[in-house]
Parts: C-alpha cells; structure tokens; sequence
C-alpha cells in the first residue's frame, strides 16, 4: 500500500511549526519516522497535514546538570545511546536503548517520537516510566509539563491536545553508587518485547534498600509501575528470598492479552523478569561485585 495524500509542511523554527498546528486540521508531526511511516505506508494513519520536524534547531539537546537529565525530544535513540554522559549518569537508559529495534532504526528513531507513540511494549517508555520522568509540551499559546505518570490516556494515546507537540524531557537523575536493569524477552532481538522490566535500587550506609524502582512494560495499555513489590523491598536488607518475594507481586497483575501471548504467560515472564532485574541492580550497585 502508499499512503493517501496530505499536505507535507517543512517548517525551519518551532513557532512555525507550532503554529502550523494550531492552524491545520488533522495534522501529524514527523519526527524519526520510524513508526510514523509504516503507519502511513498502511494507512493506519491518514493526515491531511505532515509537518516535518527535522529541520527546527534546538530540539535535539542533551544536557546532565545539577541532578536532572534534559533530553531534546529530536534527539536521536543512537545518540543518546551512545552519549558518555548519560552512560555515566543514567546506565538504565543506556542499557534500554540497545534493546531498541537494530542500530538502522536507531539511528533514526527519536525519544520524543518514541513516547508520543505510546506503545506499551517500547523500552524507552518503560524507562521514563521508572525514571519518573517529566515530559515538556509545547503549543503556539504557552508550555507546559506533565509527569509521566499522567502521560498516557490509553493504548497508544497520549494526553496531548491537537495543537501540542512534545518538546523534551526531563529526568531527575539517581544518586552515585544506585544500581540499575533493563531486561526483556522478545521472539528475536529488535522485537518489541512481550515482557521488559526495569529496576533501580540504592543501598544505605548499612547494606539495606533505601530507595527502589520498578517497572514493567508490555503487560498493560501502559508502563506498570509496581508500587507493592516497591514497599516490600523498602528499608530491608537484600537476598534472593526477598527478590523472590518482591517478584511474586506479579502474579497478581492485570495483564493483557492478544495475539503474541495470553495473560498468564506474561504474568509469569514478569515474575522472572523482575527478580532477574532486581538482583542484577542489586549486584551493580557501588561496591558489589557484578
């Protein structure tokens, strides 16, 4: 199939662009294209309006300061993959985005096009997700912020007006010594995953937990935070009966189903995926041996 026939807009500033969305019915923002084009080429999407984004400066930025990552919503999944800074400063993210598609993809890819796209299997969903992190919007009447945890309406929905695009991102980044995971189970490396996990996890001065993350995608509409199993592993002192534990929460999940695979099935993958993710966190953490 091609796609049915739209107006292609190649603004050079963001007001343009902005403004172009205020003004155009039916209009869609082109980032990456490597989700946006298929859906056209199948005509899952119809736009009368295309509004390129490439060539606006300044939205592909990457900043670490102060304790918070900012991310530009054009910057590219290779880039900030291979970003030392943000190797250093946020390896859960690195970890993520080398299970993301195949370097083609990512060379293209964006993190704004990913988390507008809103699929519930994306890894760097799931990583915002764990990261608490705050996305920036943007129209032709102001900005404004919405936490990640408020960002998706449903399936594959954002909560972003017609006029809105996402600009950035903002990560408020974990203390030195924290250790963290991104695994997944796929059919075959650059699937989107049926199951991904993420975990963070920082000790204290006496070996305990004091502070945890974790995450699951692929199991719901969206990224599912797993408040339960972050209370049981607060303030107590690791092991693999605890991590055991911790995991078993998964059984309990809402977990969706369709054509790759029932419920249970990814009910189970989460309990063994998590209490892997837990103990390597657990294991990288500053002076555990990995």
């Amino acid at each position: 199939m091609k796609p049915a026939r739209f107006a292609y807009h190649d603004p050079d500033h963001l007001a343009e662009a902005l403004a172009l969305l205020a003004r155009l019915e039916n209009a869609r923002v082109l980032a990456g294209g490597q989700s946006l084009m298929p859906m056209l080429a199948m005509r899952v999407a119809m736009p009368d309006h295309l509004i390129d984004l490439n060539r606006i400066p300044g939205l592909d930025g990457i900043v670490v300061a102060e304790g918070s990552l900012r991310i530009g919503a054009m910057a590219r999944q290779r880039r900030i993959e291979d970003s030392p800074a943000i190797r250093a400063a946020c390896p859960l993210m690195t970890e993520a985005l080398g299970l993301v598609g195949h370097i083609q993809t990512r060379n293209r890819g964006t993190i704004g096009g990913s988390l507008c796209h809103l699929d519930p299997s994306a890894e760097l969903v799931t990583v915002a997700a764990a990261l608490d992190a705050t996305i920036e919007v943007a129209s032709a009447t102001g900005t404004r912020d919405i936490g990640i945890a408020d960002f998706p309406l449903g399936l594959m929905t954002p909560s972003l007006a017609a006029e809105e695009m996402v600009v950035g991102l903002r990560i408020p980044l974990w203390p030195a010594g924290h250790g963290a995971c991104f695994t997944e189970f796929a059919r075959r490396h650059g699937d989107y995953a049926i199951v991904s996990a993420a975990a963070l996890l920082l000790p204290d001065a006496q070996g305990r937990i004091a502070r945890v993350s974790l995450t699951l995608g692929g199991v719901s509409a969206g990224p599912l935070r797993l408040a339960a199993a972050e209370a049981m592993l607060l303030g107590e002192a690791p092991s693999p009966a605890l991590f055991r534990a911790a995991a078993s929460c998964c059984a309990g999940i809402d977990a969706m189903e369709d054509p790759q695979a029932p419920a249970w099935y990814r009910r189970r993958l989460a309990t063994v995926l998590v209490r892997r993710a837990l103990e390597q966190a657990w294991a990288r953490t500053e002076g555990v041996a990995a």
